[in-house]
């Protein structure tokens, strides 16, 4: 049984579902996924086969597209959250994990491109973690 998906932008203009399974999850470590994100990784779910519908905000999503590479990324126009995008002439879906608002059953299959990481992500388990803000 697929499952439908829930999702948004940060400042709630675009929202979106997303109909059937998700096939992988990978963090990327690349450094054009680092510069999408300001992060250390992103967190991509992607599906063959799922159907994204948007609910509201459609027209405040933009795509940029990095000139003589397959790298792209979908963002809110007013906030600039990552939402979905299709890829590879629409045959691949992918959904940024951190724009989905329903809970996803699968876990990441595995951190790629970790050899161009950052040099600061490095044994991040050691650093201290806090379940709110710090001091």
């Amino acid at each position: 049984m697929s499952k439908r998906h829930a999702g948004s932008c940060l400042c709630g203009e675009v929202r979106f579902e997303v109909d059937g399974d998700f096939q992988s999850f990978f963090l990327c470590h690349c450094s054009r996924c680092r510069k999408d994100t300001g992060s250390a990784h992103a967190a991509n779910l992607f599906s063959t086969t799922a159907q994204l519908t948007w609910l509201s905000g459609e027209p405040k999503v933009r795509t940029f597209r990095l000139p003589s590479t397959r790298h792209q990324r979908s963002f809110c126009s007013d906030c600039g959250s990552a939402l979905p995008g299709l890829q590879m002439n629409g045959a691949l879906l992918a959904v940024p994990a951190g724009s989905l608002d329903s809970a996803i059953e699968i876990r990441p299959n595995a951190h790629i491109l970790v050899a161009d990481r950052a040099e600061w992500d490095d044994h991040l388990e050691d650093v201290p973690r806090c379940d709110g803000l710090p001091g």
